[in-house]
This record gives C-alpha cells, sequence and structure tokens, in this order.
C-alpha cells in the first residue's frame, strides 16, 4: 500500500469517524447518579474489549463537542432527535466499511468506488453542517459564546501542537548525520 493511499486511508477513516460520532444520538437524560459520576470519570469507555459499553461509543452520544457547556434536558432532547434524524442508515455504514475493509485488504479503489468515497465525504461534511446549524440554533447566546471559546482554545492549543512537533522534527533533522558519499 503507497504512503499516498495510507494517508487517504487514514484521512477517510477519521473524518467517518469524526461524522459518524456527530451523528450518533444524544446521551440517556434519566442518568442515574453513580451513572453520571462513572460518566465524568472515563468510565463509560468500556466497550468493545472491557464491559458492556454504550451504545454510542463513547463520544458522550453525539455531544462531545458540547462537554462543558451547561444544557437544558429539552435542548438536550432536541439535539438527541436531531443527530437521530441524520445518522447514517444501515446501508450507508455498510457501505462505508465495506470501502475502507477493501482499502486495508490493499485492494486499489476503482475511478467509480473513488466518485462514490467523493461523493460521500461532500455528503457528510454536508449533512456536518446542518448537523452543526440545527443544534447551535437551540443553543442561547451565553453558549454560543461559550463553544466560541472553547473553539478558539481548541485551536490555540492544536497550534501549539504542530509547533512543537516542528520543532522536534526540526531536532531530529539535524540530529541524523548526513552522507556525504
Amino acid at each position: 500500500m503507497s504512503l499516498k493511499s495510507k494517508i487517504s486511508s487514514t484521512f477517510t477513516l477519521a473524518f467517518a469517524v469524526v461524522a459518524f460520532a456527530t451523528f450518533a444520538s444524544a446521551q440517556d437524560a434519566a442518568r442515574t447518579e453513580s451513572g453520571a459520576k462513572n460518566f465524568e470519570h472515563g468510565e463509560h469507555h468500556r466497550g468493545m474489549h472491557g464491559g458492556k459499553g454504550g451504545r454510542h461509543g463513547g463520544m458522550r452520544g453525539g455531544m462531545f463537542g458540547l462537554r462543558g457547556i451547561e444544557l437544558t434536558d429539552a435542548q438536550k432532547e432536541q439535539i438527541r432527535q436531531i443527530h437521530e434524524a441524520n445518522k447514517p442508515t444501515e446501508a450507508q455504514m455498510a457501505e462505508m466499511k465495506a470501502m475502507h475493509a477493501a482499502r486495508e485488504n490493499g485492494a486499489e479503489p476503482t475511478a467509480e468506488q473513488r466518485e462514490q468515497m467523493k461523493a460521500r465525504r461532500q455528503e457528510m461534511r454536508a449533512k456536518h453542517e446542518s448537523v452543526q446549524a440545527q443544534i447551535l440554533a437551540i443553543l442561547t447566546p451565553e453558549q454560543r459564546q461559550q463553544l466560541e471559546a472553547q473553539k478558539a482554545e481548541r485551536e490555540k492549543q492544536r497550534e501549539q501542537y504542530r509547533q512543537q512537533r516542528q520543532e522536534r522534527k526540526a531536532a531530529q533533522d539535524a540530529a541524523k548525520p548526513t552522507d556525504n558519499n
């Protein structure tokens, strides 16, 4: 598998994970006190290999991006309904899994499959933007302001990480012996 196809596969998988997490159903509003405590301490990530796990794969039921924002029960329900209405069908999920499995097994996609993947990514991007707009519409101005502040903080941290990574790479490149043959 070439580097280009590995990068493409990784990007496609990462985008699909983010998009599908957005479309997951909202968290249960009627959570017990101990359940809420366990959830806050990260014990909800048991899934596949270590316990029952949640039906949402641990992404806070599609409210991952709203972490730290106090939502009313009515807002949580509205968000759950938005996600439910926009989640991918089983056929779409099966199609994406089949395409990903084929790429993992080294099969190069045909031109038609590449076009299908491109169209699917565009659909997912449009649906994701639609979901975000619908969710923003139900937030109060204060909640939107909190969301923007969190977004700015994440971008700042991301930029710091990029800079640190570039500095490490430069240090590694400088430490490599040069071949003067």
